[in-house]
């Protein structure tokens, strides 16, 4: 039991245009040193270049994007008697968009050469396609998790 109150959920508008609050949560995590219309522009303009490319609705692909990158399962590092086990537990729904925009993020990020909306609007449409550097990310997760499948009893 603990003393300290509960902290109290910050209740986030949607975006503007879209009137999503995942794309609002997903235009926070591309904005870097505050800056909130670069981030906006960014985001925005790879959503231009997924309708120019693909003729569909880029809405529907970025949440497509996202349900194909997010984790069912991770790993969680729990000190047991010394050793310092790697014990798999299932992701909370608020985590998942996390890091599914964390991996696609990255992914756009790692990339060289380009500006980053066209970056980001090819690892949105790779992702959406099951493919890419996030879905790769996911993969790696899962595979770890099955790989400590073990140790799962550990988990309170």
């Amino acid at each position: 039991m603990s003393r300290r109150k509960k902290r109290e959920k910050r209740i986030m508008p949607p975006d503007p245009v879209y009137n999503s609050l995942m794309v609002a949560k997903f235009i926070n995590q591309v904005m870097r040193n505050g800056k909130k219309n670069m981030a906006r522009k960014i985001v925005y303009g790879a959503f231009d270049i997924i309708k120019e490319k693909t003729k569909k609705e880029p809405l529907l692909v970025f949440e497509k994007a996202i349900s194909n990158v997010s984790p069912f399962l991770e790993l969680k590092p729990r000190r047991v008697g010394g050793a310092i086990y790697q014990i798999p537990v299932e992701v909370r729904e608020e985590r998942k968009l996390t890091l599914a925009t964390r991996w696609i993020l990255n992914a756009a990020k790692a990339k060289k050469g380009k500006p980053m909306r066209e970056k980001l609007s090819e690892e949105l449409i790779l992702a959406s396609n099951n493919e890419g550097s996030a879905i790769k990310k996911k993969a790696d997760v899962h595979r770890m998790a099955e790989a400590n499948r073990a140790f799962a009893h550990f988990a309170r």
